[in-house]
């Protein structure tokens, strides 16, 4: 059993992804082909975001984002700890201080209500995580960034697909930014990721700073990086988002009944009023989950953990000096959380059996 199965994904297209593939190939423009502005194009008006930039990876596209808002050493910028460690990693590579912020032990998203007495005259940003493929609450958070005027970057790396109170995930903050890696809800075959704004001159500063901070060519008002798409990506992600809202559909029924099936046997995805979930990961909580990992394990069932360690207990972060007990629901949630096998291709027969196996365990 897989966790994820992109070899049924990739049967389905195959004969298209081969043409495009080759497309590019027998074009021989690897570097900012065609298919790049295709595609930006295309994740535009799928989430209905003015611009779209498309570049090397989702860490990047933080990068990139934060870089446009003048993010710099000395700044401070407020995230959860519950999260890949891109989110924290990209605010202390630019030299600013991440702050984090306890999360919502329901949706495992950062709580609003706690980020207001984090703000300091240091913040330069808020980064709210839209964990799991559920979006975050951002008309709260968006409003606490109002109150204190500072951008929001949605982190919608898992998330691209999802809808809050009937708008799509990366636009509704300043900047969103997401990941096409393989086993996101909408992956490539390789690294890929975009930022997505309505604000044309953000979306500007973004593409320089893509391209080496130049506006045109051996011209460089900016420092920038090398943070590109590759054209190959971006030909078969225009193939995977022909048919990505049927795989939205069909993730939205297999998380409905998991949930369904599983009832009050272990904690399921809590879905919050105007939310859709894209279900990046279906995530349950169990008591020994070691336990139940390798009893799952015994029965060829794959099973990961996002994430056994909280961001501000990573040694990266030790100069932060937060020890155990300085976020104890997201260090709660650490101890407690697994991810079951999910794509839009599961079975009903084997999603029964990765729930008897679960329940057994249990």
């Amino acid at each position: 059993m897989d966790f994820i199965d992109l070899k049924a994904q990739q049967a389905l297209i195959k004969t298209k992804l081969d043409e495009r593939i080759q497309e590019v190939m027998a074009s021989g423009r690897y570097i900012m082909g065609p298919q790049i502005k295709e595609l930006e194009d295309a994740l535009s008006e799928y989430t209905g975001a003015k611009h779209c930039l498309s570049c090397s990876s989702g860490t990047d596209a933080l990068l990139l984002a934060m870089m446009a808002l003048g993010v710099k050493a000395g700044d401070e910028v407020i995230t959860t700890p519950f999260t890949f460690i891109a989110t924290g990693e990209m605010i202390a590579l630019l030299g600013a201080k991440p702050v984090y912020v306890d999360i919502d032990p329901a949706t495992y998203n950062i709580d609003p209500g706690k980020i207001a007495e984090a703000i300091t005259d240091k913040t330069k940003a808020i980064i709210p995580v839209s964990l799991y493929g559920q979006c975050a609450d951002m008309n709260e958070i968006n409003k606490i960034a109002a109150d204190h005027d500072l951008p929001v970057i949605e982190d919608a790396a898992q998330s691209f697909g999802a809808t809050y109170q009937g708008k799509k995930s990366c636009t509704l903050t300043t900047i969103g930014c997401t990941s096409f890696f393989p086993a996101k809800p909408l992956g490539c075959y390789g690294d890929g990721g975009a930022c997505f704004t309505d604000d044309a001159e953000l979306a500007t500063q973004m593409r320089y700073l893509r391209a080496h901070g130049q506006d045109r060519r051996y011209h460089h008002p900016l420092i920038g990086l090398n943070a590109r798409m590759d054209t190959m990506q971006a030909a078969i992600l225009m193939e995977k988002l022909a048919i990505f809202p049927n795989e939205v559909e069909a993730r939205a029924k297999i998380g409905a009944r998991y949930s369904q099936e599983f009832g009050d046997s272990v904690k399921t995805p809590v879905i919050k009023d105007g939310n859709t979930h894209v279900y990046a990961q279906y995530t349950v909580e169990v008591d020994n989950r070691t336990q139940v990992q390798e009893a799952l394990k015994e029965k060829g069932i794959p099973t990961a953990v996002h994430y056994p360690v909280p961001l501000h207990l990573q040694p990266a972060f030790g100069f932060l000096g937060q020890g155990e007990g300085t976020f104890p629901v997201a260090e709660a949630a650490s101890q407690r959380v697994m991810s079951l096998p999910m794509h839009p291709y599961l079975k009903e027969e084997d999603q029964d059996t990765i729930v008897a196996a679960v329940k057994a365990a249990c």
